[in-house]
């Protein structure tokens, strides 16, 4: 996946960034942040078949669509001739000749467990990560049977284009090889899920079809219900303010009254359900970054710039924390610190974040923890004549943090579990050698991501996730993960930046990449589920469905809260999935009109703010960019919201 250019390093760490420039995607093509990107680089995997045509690789447009104009060709197009039917970000074909000839489809395919392989640090002997938001609730959904595995694609590639079988020939494949999956995969998924008494699925709940809740709105296992009519209309909107060049506007929470919002002058309260705006709060500077936790009675942390850019000071520092009031719409304090090796020079950090009545920042020039409630300080890092500090802090139910040592061409990662009171070191893991950036997907259980050697390929800074024990430090396993088959993604430096996936149940829940569906054009994907003691892939999946996309964003007590990406012609939509047996639940259903569609497919889902809570929905952008050149005119928005009721 493509990466945002990050916060300014450390004068000693080299970066192919501009010094303090944003950590923000690339203006967009065609008018306002959110347009859609290319998709990530890297192949797809060796999927196994569903009951219908899984073979070959088609197209990314409609049938008979005329060649793309010339004159803007980054324009969203109006009509449903002029874009890919996978929906806007679709990938493009690849040209003739291009697709590999892979293998049969085998049972290690997509969505089949696989074995712990050697040499990947696997423990010998026996041995919650969400979207930003409001605090974690729980969650529990009905759930799909399980399907037969999607297939491979079919050998032929060559200059037909990827053409697929005879319906006659692709009946009768499909239909043995669904045969022997569904068989295989049910025996695997009985072998694997020792969960105790979780292997059994949940029974209430209501799937709530056409566009309606069932008589039973509730859903075992979390907070959120289902809307008594899952059709969305458009809340509210908020215009894109307008910039000279880019500036960051990282940061949107919910409480129970308010959505809120980052400006290009500070904080912004509005209603949930009018948009009508409740308070402001300004900052003397433009925000660097935010915690995605927020405290029980709605108080987060953030980290912005001392001053306003100047001639003489274009980028300044990223010195003040401060913590914001959600619910009173105040700033409550904010301060800088001086290193812990001395001097009056302010730290610059990279990172904040909150745990319990914590707030700790981080990065290459020094960290500090300080009191949720005043600000008072807690305790700063010790750094040695080892050049060792702490690069960054991750929060939530637990506090954690990596710990760089060693020098830029030979660093020494150290995971520690902290005491948030004191800073103390509980357990601590060393992340294995070829490990530059370290990145904490959940504190409790405590999970990490990395890019073992660069071996990812793709961008996504993950190789490999490692499930530790925070009481001892020791691995409890090593879970490979193939960037040619899952799409999580964590920022390439940072912490406690990782996407596109969640943690519960005691699993690592994962969403594959984009491949070929049953469907003539278009893509889909599924999620599925590793279990973090044994590292096996276990049975189960979340199928997107035809021309759809599934993107976990959070947890909901037991099931995953997941944002469904349509095609071009169709409206997303907000789903639940069960976590024990991956039954989807509709949440919401956004509007099919064209205008409306159009405002939504501009929120690229690998960077943009998505927030669903009680049948609202909140599409946001961290980021704003001058107006293109391409349409200066066009509408475009800062926030998106949706409501059910």
């Amino acid at each position: 996946m493509t990466q945002p250019p990050q916060q300014p390093p450390h004068p000693d760490e080299p970066s192919n960034t501009p010094p303090g420039a944003p950590n923000t995607p690339p203006a967009p093509p065609a008018g306002g942040f959110g347009a859609p990107q290319d998709p990530p680089p890297g192949g797809f995997g060796q999927p196994t078949p569903p009951p219908a045509d899984p073979f070959g690789k088609q197209p990314q447009q409609p049938p008979a669509a005329p060649p793309q104009p010339p004159a803007a060709p980054q324009q969203p197009p109006a009509a449903p001739q002029d874009v890919p039917a996978g929906g806007y970000g679709s990938p493009p074909p690849p040209a003739p000749g291009s697709y590999p000839t892979p293998p049969a489809p085998q049972p290690n395919g997509y969505g089949y467990p696989q074995a712990p392989q050697p040499g990947y640090g696997y423990p010998q002997g026996p041995g919650q990560h969400g979207r930003p938001g409001m605090p974690q609730q729980a969650y529990g959904y009905p759930t799909q049977p399980m399907q037969p595995q999607y297939g491979a694609p079919q050998p032929g590639g060559g200059g037909t284009g990827g053409k697929k079988f005879s319906t006659q020939m692709q009946i009768i494949v499909a239909a043995a090889v669904a045969v022997v999956l569904i068989i295989g995969a049910g025996v695997i998924y009985a072998a694997t899920s020792g969960d105790g008494g979780k292997d059994e699925a949940s029974s209430s709940g209501s799937t709530g079809g056409e566009g309606k809740g069932g008589e039973d709105s509730g859903l075992a296992g979390g907070s959120e219900k289902v809307p008594a009519n899952t059709k969305s209309k458009v809340a509210f909107q908020v215009p894109q303010p307008v910039v000279k060049d880019i500036v960051q506007v990282e940061g949107s929470w919910l409480t129970d009254k308010a959505y809120v919002k980052t400006g290009i002058d500070g904080i912004n309260g509005y209603d949930r359900d009018k948009g009508t705006k409740l308070w402001s709060v300004p900052l003397p500077g433009e925000m660097c970054t935010t915690s995605r936790h927020v405290s029980k009675d709605y108080k987060t942390a953030i980290l912005f710039r001392e001053t306003k850019p100047t001639k003489e000071k274009k980028y300044p520092a990223c010195d003040q924390v401060g913590v914001i009031d959600l619910a009173a719409g105040k700033l409550l304090w904010s301060k800088s610190v001086t290193s812990a090796t001395g001097g009056d020079r302010p730290v610059t950090f990279d990172e904040v974040t909150l745990s319990g009545t914590t707030v700790a920042a981080g990065g290459t020039s020094g960290g500090a923890a300080f009191k949720l409630a005043d600000g008072a300080e807690l305790w700063k890092p010790k750094t040695g004549a080892d050049g060792c500090y702490d690069r960054g802090y991750a929060g939530g139910e637990a506090l954690a943090v990596v710990r760089k040592c060693g020098t830029y061409d030979s660093p020494q990662l150290t995971v520690q579990a902290l005491n948030p009171t004191t800073g103390a070191p509980l357990s601590s893991y060393q992340m294995p050698a070829g490990v530059e950036y370290a990145h904490i997907v959940s504190t409790k259980p405590l999970v990490v991501a990395a890019d073992v050697g660069d071996t990812a390929g793709d961008g996504s800074g993950i190789s490999d996730f490692f499930s530790l024990d925070a009481a001892t430090g020791k691995l409890k396993v090593r879970i490979p993960a193939d960037a040619e088959k899952y799409a999580g993604d964590c920022d390439s430096t940072e912490v406690e930046k990782c996407q596109n996936m969640a943690v519960g149940n005691n699993r690592l829940y994962l969403p594959t990449e984009r491949h070929d569906g049953t469907s003539e054009y278009g893509d889909t994907n599924e999620v599925v589920a590793f279990d973090l003691d044994t590292g096996k892939l276990l049975g189960g999946r979340a199928d997107a469905g035809d021309r759809n996309i599934l993107t976990p964003l959070r947890m909901d007590g037991t099931s995953i809260i997941a944002y469904k990406e349509a095609p071009y012609d169709k409206g997303g939509q907000v789903v639940s999935i069960d976590g024990e047996t991956f039954k989807q639940t509709t949440l919401m259903e956004n509007p099919d009109d064209e205008a409306i569609r159009k405002a939504e497919k501009r929120f690229s889902v690998g960077s943009a703010e998505l927030l669903y809570s009680d049948g609202q929905f909140y599409m946001a952008a961290p980021a704003v960019h001058k107006p293109s050149s391409y349409s200066p005119d066009e509408k475009v928005y800062l926030v998106v919201a949706y409501g059910t009721g």
